[in-house]
This record gives C-alpha cells, sequence and structure tokens, in this order.
C-alpha cells in the first residue's frame, strides 16, 4: 500500500527534530505557513502536526503555535509513572496513605485468616462476585445517593477495569463517544484500544462546571452519538462538580438521543453532599463505575460497576472474558472494610488531609490561575503565557519534581497550556518544597536557562 503524499514530510521533520537540527523549543510555521511553504493544502498540514505530536516530537498549545517538544521527555509530559525514579517528589500521581493506615490492614488481613472463609477465597469465584459481597456493596453505595440491587452491582478489578468491561460491553469500535474536552487519561488509552471514536465537548460558557450541553445537543444533532463518557462528581483533572440542573438536562438529552452514559465515580468520595448519581436520574441507561483504589489504597484492585439488569449478562461475558471472576482475596478485605467502617473512616481522613494540601497548594500559587475542588487531592493549573509547558515539566523532572502536563488529559487539540499537580503521594514539608519550586520556575522563567 503506498504511504500517504506528506508522509516524507513527517519523517523529514522528525528527523530534523531527533537530530537537533530543530531544537527543543523551536517554533514551527503555522499550519497556514507549512501549507504555502510546502505547497500542500491545509488540512495535509493539520495532519503533518498530528502526526508529530502523536510521535512525541512537537506541542501544540492554544494560542501559541506548535514546538518543538524536550525529547528527553516521556511522551504524555510525565504521565508514565515508570519513569519516575526513587527519590522523585511525585506530584504526577496519587498514592495517599493516611497514618495507622498499615496496621488497619494488619489487623484486617488476621481476622480474615481467622474467619473460616479464606479457604472458599483460594477457589474461583463467581464472575460477577459473591452475592453477599454485591449486597455490601449496594449498601455502600446506598450511601452515597445511589440505590441499586445486588444483582445489578458486578465487582471488578479496579474502576479502570469497570470502565473496559462496559466499554467492552456496550460499545463497537468506530462507536462516537462524546467527552469533556479534559478527561481521565485512562480512558483515553481505553478508547484507543477499542477503536472508539472521542468527540470533545467544550465546558459549559456559563459556569464551567461541565460540558456545554448546547454542543452535546448540536453534535448528537449532526451525527450518531453512541455514549457520554463524564465524571460528574468531581471530575478529574479539573476537580468541579456538575450542578443537579445540568445533570438533569443531560439525562433529558441521553433519553432524547438513546444515549448511553457511562459515569465515572472514581473521586466521587471527595466531595460531600453532592448531587445524585446519573445512575440515579438516569437509572435506565446508566453505567456507573467506581472503587476503592482512589478512595482507600492504589494496590486494593476492588472495582464496581453498577448497570440495567439487563446488560448485566453482556458485562458478566467481559469479565468472563477478562479476569474470569473477581479478585477474591482484596474483595472479601474491601468488603470487610465497607462493613466495619473503615473505608468511611479512611476517606474522611483523605478529604480533612486533601483540605489541608489544598490549601497550602493555593496559598503558595497565589495570583497564578488555579483550578481545583477544596477537598480533592489535585489541581489544575494553567501556565502563563510565557511559560513553556513543556519546558517547564522538563525543568522539574531535572530537578527531581515530577508534574503532568495537560496532553495526557487534552482529547484533540490544541492541548491548554497548563499542568496538573498531584497532592497526595508526599508528605507535607515535601509537598511545601515541591510547589514552591514550581512557583519560583513560573515566576523566574528561568526553567531554560539549565
Amino acid at each position: 500500500m503506498a504511504q500517504p503524499r506528506y508522509k516524507p514530510l513527517v519523517d523529514q521533520l522528525a528527523a530534523d527534530i531527533r537530530d537537533g537540527r530543530l531544537a527543543p523549543g523551536t517554533r514551527l510555521p503555522t499550519h497556514r505557513q507549512l501549507a504555502d511553504e510546502q505547497g500542500i493544502a491545509l488540512v495535509t498540514a493539520s495532519r503533518v502536526y498530528a502526526e508529530l505530536e502523536q510521535m512525541g516530537l512537537v506541542s501544540g498549545e492554544i494560542g501559541r503555535g506548535t514546538f518543538v517538544r524536550e525529547t528527553s521527555l516521556p511522551p504524555g509530559h510525565g504521565i508514565d509513572q515508570s519513569a519516575n525514579p526513587d527519590g522523585m517528589l511525585d506530584l504526577n500521581f496519587n498514592s495517599p496513605s493516611m497514618p495507622g493506615q498499615t496496621d488497619l490492614l494488619r489487623q484486617a488481613l488476621r481476622k480474615l485468616t481467622a474467619s473460616g472463609d479464606l479457604e472458599a477465597l483460594l477457589h474461583y469465584q463467581p464472575h460477577a462476585g459473591r452475592r453477599h459481597e454485591r449486597a455490601i456493596v449496594a449498601s455502600h453505595l446506598a450511601d452515597r445517593g445511589l440505590q441499586v440491587e445486588p444483582e445489578q452491582v458486578l465487582i471488578v478489578s479496579g474502576a479502570q477495569h469497570g470502565l473496559a468491561t462496559s466499554v467492552m460491553a456496550m460499545l463497537q469500535p468506530g462507536d462516537l463517544v462524546a467527552t469533556d474536552a479534559l478527561i481521565y487519561p485512562g480512558f483515553k488509552v481505553l478508547a484507543q484500544v477499542q477503536r472508539l471514536e472521542l468527540a470533545p465537548i467544550p465546558a459549559d460558557r456559563s459556569d464551567h462546571l461541565g460540558m456545554d450541553l448546547d454542543a452535546l445537543e448540536q453534535l448528537c444533532l449532526s451525527r450518531r452519538v453512541r455514549a457520554v463518557y463524564t465524571m460528574p462528581t468531581l471530575h478529574n483533572p479539573l476537580g468541579w462538580v456538575m450542578p443537579l440542573e445540568q445533570r438533569q438536562r443531560l439525562v433529558e438529552l441521553a433519553r432524547r438521543f438513546e444515549l448511553i452514559l457511562i459515569e465515572d465515580a472514581a473521586y466521587a468520595f471527595h466531595a460531600e453532599d453532592p448531587p445524585p448519581p446519573l445512575a440515579t436520574l438516569a437509572p435506565e441507561r446508566t453505567l456507573y463505575v467506581s472503587g476503592l483504589s482512589k478512595s482507600i489504597a492504589t494496590g486494593l484492585r476492588v472495582g464496581f460497576v453498577c448497570a440495567p439488569t439487563a446488560w448485566i449478562p453482556q458485562l458478566e461475558r467481559v469479565i468472563r472474558a477478562t479476569t474470569w471472576n473477581t479478585p477474591g482475596l482484596m474483595t472479601a478485605l474491601g468488603c470487610r472494610w465497607i462493613e466495619d467502617g473503615t473505608v468511611t473512616q479512611l476517606e474522611a481522613q483523605k478529604r480533612e488531609d486533601a483540605r489541608q494540601r489544598q490549601a497550602m497548594a493555593r496559598e503558595i500559587l497565589q495570583g497564578l490561575d488555579v483550578t481545583g475542588h477544596p477537598a480533592a487531592y489535585f489541581l489544575w493549573l494553567n501556565l502563563p503565557e510565557e511559560v513553556r509547558t513543556d519546558q517547564l515539566v522538563s525543568a522539574l523532572m531535572r530537578e527531581q519534581i515530577a508534574v503532568s502536563g495537560a496532553e495526557p488529559f487534552a482529547v484533540g487539540s490544541p492541548v491548554p497550556h497548563a499542568i496538573r499537580l498531584a497532592l497526595g503521594s508526599v508528605s507535607l514539608q515535601a509537598l511545601e518544597i515541591a510547589l514552591k519550586r514550581v512557583r519560583q520556575l513560573i515566576d523566574d522563567q528561568a526553567y531554560g536557562l539549565g
């Protein structure tokens, strides 16, 4: 098969970047200028830059243009967890642990071994979990405003597996899924693997607390949208909570256009007294996905999917095809912690800890454009125009501070001129040091001098 005519131009620019003929930070011609210089169509010029961006060689920034990236930086501006060596101050991923949490784990494991249930946990489990454990999860979710029967609950190997199970069961390659313009990176990867088309919907112009539903409606009128993926209760990375009125209108659109709603509630525990979940407002068409990894411990890979009864067989088939059954030991531990109140206790402690860290971050970053929920472990920092995202991230990496650029979160391009700061993995003292250095590099514009 013949390669596209623009491919030699992509290869030449890629070689120039890798060989150093185009240095990091070089501003490339605009799409129009590249088209005129090369005698190609404007859409072809856009494809050239899109391929270079996919290769991790350039980045497009809103209102600024396309730049050669720091090639020492891993694709995704630091989102690759394996790239963080020991000694790194990790403001990239969150893995908070509360004082005494290890002792709670020891106690729970001792009780589990003495319970008489251990032998059963060494054998295959029902594909969607044992019924009494599904009932425990259903009771847990009822405390969060979601009333479901145990038969509507499927226990999976973490919330990411829950999203994968939902997508594999209900969507087909090529399906169009509407999303926020900034989303959880794990869903982007899942969409790529499953060959879904993502359609970014801009933020609501009035309050920026969710997608612009007028834009979603126009998309549904012009194209066949199959599903909407959203995080209505504590959005990652922006931290907003979608108001009730907006949830109700989203549900109306979903019913009008027969959309599947994929509700990612991984961070919902951070928000106290939020509006009802979408799964409560539209139980007949919502896949509700949550888990214990974010609220309790990242290594506790126990997740939940709640779905309409009619969809359960399809979801169970995917579980059977991917993991065969639930993670028995971890599920038993998670359910024990739900029943004895440990989950509620740890979630409350983490909300308070997150509030303290958010307050510190906002004080240090005062005067900058910061967005985030006051009880969440992450915030979004829109950078001043003079500061290059990739150079800032690279400079921080050289100083053993890992942060995430906007690229992993952005659906489509151009990519916002911003970074996400995860606040939960390091001590308060280390967090203060890291945030002050972030602030200093931004203020001094010294990131490109080393």
